[in-house]
């Protein structure tokens, strides 16, 4: 099941569970707008290259959309509109006044120079710079994109628009960026965790961690488990997969990535291949990558008691009612990973105020997750979908909304 048909499956259970009206139901189902752009730059080496660049507008009930941009090779129009769908009810989940939305270009980054990039951000800022705004929809850094990404729009949409920092979120600290942003999806997703294994008697102290995908939701996610003395036995990315069972030492690990751009050949850990992770017999597995990487021909295996998804999707249906009769308990996507929109740049706070302020958003959330998931006798993803829902139909009713 490709992430539209999820994404539609668990929003349709949600609407069935809260009782909404049909008409209201598919109303909140359909993107506010879906824009397709072509993208044609010139290489370095003269010759010319199109892409095709996307942004879905999903909703803008609770106020302007947010969501992120990336750019890879598997953007496409699904992926992109169940994106947009999942930040609208994630940005309601956080009770933050934005609605979602999401954007790409399915290129490959890493086949690109630097001058390459920035011609393919600046040109598809000009496509869709009538569209985008801080009272309209807010990019940000996604896969493949980050605060230099964000810098050539802010820039390119400059020139249309006057300087507009608020544009964009992410973007570097010296164009006024928030301390902490870097940190802020990884850091979020230890305080998802950090209130669900609270709400089980445990901490982080001590538990096993495997991190599948070791970007930078990944990375951060590892090193703030390390100091808070968790075990990260096992990490994998695009360039292969390491494991010891007596815990890695994520700081050494760090180094060796920044100085070798790769995990395999670090002392302190032995290869495996990377599929074996997700099935690592572990306490907390959590994954930082692609979408649908747990599904029903792996489901079965999985050891661990705890998935905290950090990455959009990475739970198919199938197999996340294999996990439930399993007993895996699993934070949603929808809420685990939500650090990075939490991370609102409208406030000049001290790096200390920011994550404090990211603390008390991601601890209260959870806690009305909790109250849904009790009120409505479901699992903690219809408890967030529940909560996220909920929310943007009522605000969708107190706007006028007529059947």
């Amino acid at each position: 099941m490709n992430a539209l048909a999820a994404t539609n499956r668990n929003f349709r259970q949600a609407a069935r569970i809260l009782g909404l009206d049909s008409k209201i139901e598919n109303s909140l189902l359909i993107p506010f707008r879906e824009i397709k752009v072509e993208c044609t730059i010139p290489k370095d080496d003269g010759t010319l290259v199109s892409y095709i660049g996307f942004r879905v507008q999903h909703d803008n009930a609770r106020g302007p959309m947010k969501g992120g941009i990336r750019f890879h090779p598997e953007v496409d129009p699904d992926e992109v509109n169940a994106l947009a769908q999942l930040m609208t009810w994630k940005t309601a989940v956080a009770d933050l006044p934005y609605g979602g939305a999401k954007g790409g270009i399915g290129c490959k980054p890493k086949d690109l120079t630097t001058s390459e990039l920035e011609r393919l951000t600046r040109v598809f800022t000009q496509k869709i710079h009538d569209l985008i705004g801080d009272n309209t929809d807010i990019p940000a850094p996604d896969m493949g994109t980050n605060a230099q990404t964000m810098a050539w729009i802010l820039d390119e949409y400059s020139k249309f628009h006057g300087y507009s920092p608020a544009v964009v979120t992410g973007k570097p600290v010296d164009l006024g960026g928030s301390l902490g942003r870097e940190a802020a999806t990884g850091r979020g997703v230890v305080y998802a965790t950090e209130a669900l294994l609270a709400e089980h008697g445990k901490s982080i102290e001590g538990l096993t961690f495997a991190i599948q995908g070791f970007g930078n939701v990944g990375s951060w996610a590892a090193r703030l488990i390390h100091e808070r003395g968790g075990k990260v036995v096992a990490v994998n990315d695009i360039t292969g997969a390491i494991q010891n069972p007596k815990g890695i030492d994520i700081p050494a690990l760090l180094r060796h990535k920044d100085a070798t751009g790769r995990l395999d050949g670090f002392g302190g850990a032995e290869t495996m291949a990377p599929d074996e992770l997700l099935t690592i017999r572990c306490d907390v597995l959590i994954p930082c990558a692609l979408g649908g990487v747990l599904n029903r021909e792996n489901a079965g295996d999985v050891k661990a008691q705890y998935i905290i998804e950090a990455a959009n999707h990475p739970t198919d249906p199938e197999a996340d009612d294999i996990l439930s009769k399993k007993g895996v308990i699993i934070l949603p996507d929808i809420y685990a990973n939500a650090g990075g929109v939490t991370n609102i740049q409208g406030f000049m706070w001290d790096e200390e105020k920011v994550n404090q302020e990211l603390s008390r958003y991601m601890t209260r959330a959870f806690r009305e997750i909790k109250n849904m998931s009790r009120t409505h006798n479901c699992n903690l993803r219809m408890g967030a979908f529940t909560l996220g829902v909920n929310r943007v139909a009522r605000a969708t009713f107190l706007r006028g909304w007529e059947a």
